[in-house]
């Protein structure tokens, strides 16, 4: 895919395509990263962190205090998947 470099202030900038931000979920805002390699130029968009609830759990520092009937509670929303 070529793109045109314009102007922008002291600044050349170029768009990216609408399929990579879709792909990778970005938004105005979004921080990418730029990996230069010699005459090329890739740019890696971040990866979201997803977490298990065994690995959050394994974080937890000992001695917290726990809820009485924490577990017992019904599922509000995507944690019961």
């Amino acid at each position: 895919m070529q793109q045109t470099l314009r102007r922008a202030g002291g600044s050349l900038v170029m768009t990216v395509p609408k399929a990579f931000i879709d792909q990778n979920q970005l938004k105005e805002g979004s921080q990418v990263e730029l990996l230069l390699e010699g005459d090329q130029m890739k740019i890696k968009a971040p990866r979201k962190q997803r977490y298990d609830l065994k690995t959050l759990l394994d974080e937890m520092p000992d001695g917290l205090p726990l809820v009485e009937g924490w577990d017992e509670l019904p599922a509000v929303g995507k944690e019961a998947l």
